[in-house]
């Protein structure tokens, strides 16, 4: 697989991410294990967690496997904080206290003594945004973390937060962010990532699928052993309109045309889409995995990537058109 460096820094990875968020819940470590081979296998580096993920079921998982057999000398491992649970509650705290507890806390349940890539998981109007970065310039200063990001910041915190690591001596600088982007989520084209390129920090795309809703599966129902189907419904359901519908058809007969399957054309098309770095795909089998994993022999001809922009466009006003 491909590599690329993230944003302006010297970190590599694979230009395929592979994501984790049902491990420990929905996925059994067999399971994850056997989608880590795979993904391995097929030269894939980078692995993203986070300690919310199945209230740190994830961040378990992953260190269990790696105690079991495989090692990091090929991976490039990526985890978050700033999201916690209180009392069944999912609260955002970036306080110094929170985020240097939390990567304590993710330390131990990777089973790991420093973190490849370490993001702020969302904006925290409460704490002071000092307060939040410098959190993550003492996770670097003291071994911890090698590398740091930000995950779901708007345009203007965006640009706030690398400048602010940009202004002065010692700091740490941004090197990504990991926002919500595929042909059914353009919205991050408006301000984020323009103002990514512009302070050098890369993106790397989480549910580059449409929460599943690109691969077709959903075009004649929502079938029963889905997402859409499940505990997940409401996280599906707002990519299922008929604005996602005609977009879905476009990448399903795009896909016909091409004797590709519409997974690799939506996964293809968010791939190589401006400052993009990785997409970060999630699976429920290895078997799953693998059908994403072939997108790295696809290249979308131009004609094909113009007509997906058209049919997937989002509108822009004044000050962004």
């Amino acid at each position: 697989m491909q590599q690329r460096l993230v944003g302006h820094s010297g970190l590599r990875v694979s230009r395929l991410g592979l994501g984790t968020m049902g491990w420990g819940t929905d996925i059994d470590e067999q399971e994850a294990a056997d989608q880590v081979r795979v993904f391995l296998d097929a030269g894939g580096t980078l692995i993203d967690t986070a300690p919310v993920y199945g209230d740190g079921a994830s961040e378990s998982t992953v260190g269990s496997l790696l105690s079991g057999g495989f090692t990091r000398d090929h991976m490039v491992l990526a985890t978050k904080g700033g999201i916690q649970r209180r009392n069944q509650t999912r609260t955002i705290d970036s306080s110094r206290r929170a985020l240097l507890d939390g990567l304590d806390a993710s330390l131990r349940r990777l089973g790991v003594d420093w973190i490849d890539l370490w993001q702020v998981h969302a904006w925290d109007s409460l704490t002071p945004l000092d307060e939040t970065l410098s959190a993550l310039d003492h996770a670097v200063a003291t071994g911890r973390v090698r590398y740091v990001g930000i995950s779901n910041f708007s345009g203007w915190q965006t640009a706030r937060a690398a400048t602010h690591q940009q202004a002065g001596p010692g700091r740490i600088p941004l090197v990504s962010t990991q926002m919500e982007y595929s042909l059914l989520q353009r919205g991050v084209e408006r301000e984020v990532v323009p103002a990514a390129q512009a302070m050098g920090i890369g993106v790397l795309p989480w549910s580059p699928l449409g929460r599943g809703v690109l691969t077709g599966k959903y075009r004649t129902g929502i079938p029963s052993d889905s997402r859409g189907g499940g505990a997940w419904a409401t996280f599906v359901e707002p990519f299922l309109d008929d604005t996602s519908a005609r977009v879905v058809e476009a990448v399903c007969k795009a896909a016909e045309g091409l004797e590709m399957s519409p997974t690799e054309v939506a996964l293809a098309w968010v791939r190589d889409r401006p400052g993009v770095v990785a997409p970060i795909v999630g699976a429920r089998t290895a078997a799953q995995l693998r059908g994403s994993l072939t997108v790295e022999e696809v290249e979308l001809p131009d004609e094909i990537e113009r007509a997906l922009d058209d049919v997937s466009a989002i509108d822009l006003g004044y000050p962004e058109a």
